[in-house]
């Protein structure tokens, strides 16, 4: 009977450390790409009202860096959280660089936004609280 009690503890503590780790690597890859994403989302509102000139190979450049990140961060998120739940961050992410590569910047907001509340609904999908264990 001690046996399968030491087991059981080790198995929940085991789990609770995991549980741990993959939810502080889903919060700093969330925020990470969220500010970045907040970054370029003030330098498109200033290039539609002209008081920042960035040019267009610049803006394109901070996207790419952006997808970049998060494909660097893809495949170990991929290890925990659900494949369709990346997929649409990657869709708004394929759709923000097509939008600024043809100029469309208040739409390329629209889909910066999309992507930031994705983001945010992954990092509370899989955070460890009662609500969520229940």
């Amino acid at each position: 009977m001690k046996k399968e009690i030491i087991i059981c503890i080790i198995v929940v503590i085991a789990i609770s450390i995991g549980n741990i780790i993959t939810q502080q690597y889903t919060k700093e890859s969330v925020a990470t790409i969220s500010n970045d994403l907040e970054e370029l989302k003030l330098d498109l509102n200033n290039k539609i009202k002209n008081e920042k000139e960035k040019t267009n190979d610049e803006l394109s450049n901070s996207v790419d860096k952006i997808t970049k990140d998060w494909e660097s961060r893809h495949d170990k998120l991929a290890y925990y959280i659900e494949h369709n739940e990346l997929e649409k961050v990657e869709d708004n992410l394929t759709g923000l660089d097509s939008l600024v590569s043809t100029e469309e910047y208040a739409e390329a907001i629209k889909e910066l936004d999309k992507c930031v509340f994705i983001l945010r609904h992954i990092e509370e999908k899989y955070a460890f609280n009662l609500e969520n264990i229940f």
